[in-house]
């Protein structure tokens, strides 16, 4: 029998009195089994065939429509949650792709979120179609809808979010510039009562180098605690920063947890250091406790050279079973 953290039995309190039954986790037909690593590569290549795609491209739009067929034949209905911001390059449209299990999921408040951002990084003067960066978290979440879809149990209780705009406009990532899809997100979780908020999130981002070695990010770089410090002396909503990093600390036992239970300790493991990405501000500003599955140990990281050969069908099994794993058992599950 599986004992279950403090965290997340206490979640499970506060949020709807588990008026859902307990997930049963089934070890000896578990989903992480079911994940296909050549299906991932090939909605990695479509999504790379479109070519480039920064924020308000031709192509990214392509990009949803692929990803809205793709997901409604798995049973999954999606939304676009559209908004304008000002950035380096004008006032730019972002559309971040929001999808449910079933028109009824969206009547209800979801326990998890799966998350990865499905722009590339714009570029004047290089051709940049970003096949680790964000092609291979892309596919390899349309493949994680397939296989979640074969259990509607589980299926139902999960949002998977495609971000617009991670990338930035300059050289780097800044207060004003990246992450505006997922700033934007975690800000409308802000209209919602705390109890119809989902109690944790897994992001990935670059999880399909052929030398897989992920490096899960789960510390909160101090500029972030400071703006919010900040924000509360303007009187902003709060977020309660120490349990949103304790609640950090069990996913990532939980995901090495996972990862050992596959024999995979070798491919995954917890970074000494922070990273920016977009689950950021799901954890400062949402509160929403994110894990960031990432492999930043990519020579060819926002070059013309982050293409297809880069890709290994077999490391996107990798992180997918973890995923599952770590979804399935410990965050779904509960004690039997």
């Amino acid at each position: 029998m599986k004992r279950l953290s403090p965290f997340f039995a206490l979640s499970c309190l506060v949020l709807t009195g588990c008026s859902e039954p307990a997930y049963p986790f089934n070890e000896a037909d578990p989903l992480d089994a079911r994940v296909s690593g050549e299906k991932a590569f090939a909605h990695v290549s479509a999504l790379v065939g479109f070519g480039p795609r920064p924020a308000g491209s031709e192509a990214l739009e392509n990009s949803r429509k692929y990803l809205e067929k793709e997901l409604a034949a798995l049973g999954w209905v999606t939304r676009r949650q559209t908004f304008t911001t000002k950035t380096p390059r004008g006032n730019i449209e972002f559309t971040n792709l929001l999808a449910r299990f079933g028109e009824a999921a969206w009547e209800k408040p979801v326990e998890g979120l799966l998350c990865s951002h499905y722009d590339t990084k714009l570029y004047d003067d290089i051709t940049f179609v970003g096949a680790n960066d964000a092609g291979s978290s892309t596919g390899l979440l349309v493949e994680l809808a397939r296989v979640l879809g074969e259990r509607p149990e589980a299926a139902r209780r999960i949002e998977l979010v495609f971000f617009d705009g991670e990338e930035a406009f300059g050289t780097n990532i800044t207060a004003s510039d990246g992450l505006y899809g997922s700033k934007h997100y975690a800000g409308q979780w802000l209209l919602k009562p705390v109890p119809d908020r989902p109690r944790w999130g897994v992001l990935l981002d670059m999880i399909g180098d052929a030398d897989l070695n992920i490096r899960a990010a789960v510390r909160i770089p101090g500029q972030s605690i400071r703006e919010l410090a900040e924000a509360k002396e303007k009187g902003a909503p709060l977020v309660d920063m120490v349990k949103v990093e304790e609640s950090l600390q069990f996913l990532a036992r939980h995901l090495l947890d996972a990862a050992g239970e596959l024999d995979l300790r070798d491919h995954v493991g917890v970074s000494p250091d922070y990273i920016i990405d977009d689950h950021i501000p799901l954890n400062v500003v949402a509160g929403i406790p994110t894990i960031d599955l990432i492999d930043f140990d990519f020579p060819a990281w926002h070059t013309p050279g982050d293409t297809l050969d880069k890709i290994s069908a077999e490391s996107l099994a990798i992180t997918g079973r973890v995923t599952l794993r770590l979804v399935e058992k410990y965050l779904l599950g509960a004690d039997e």
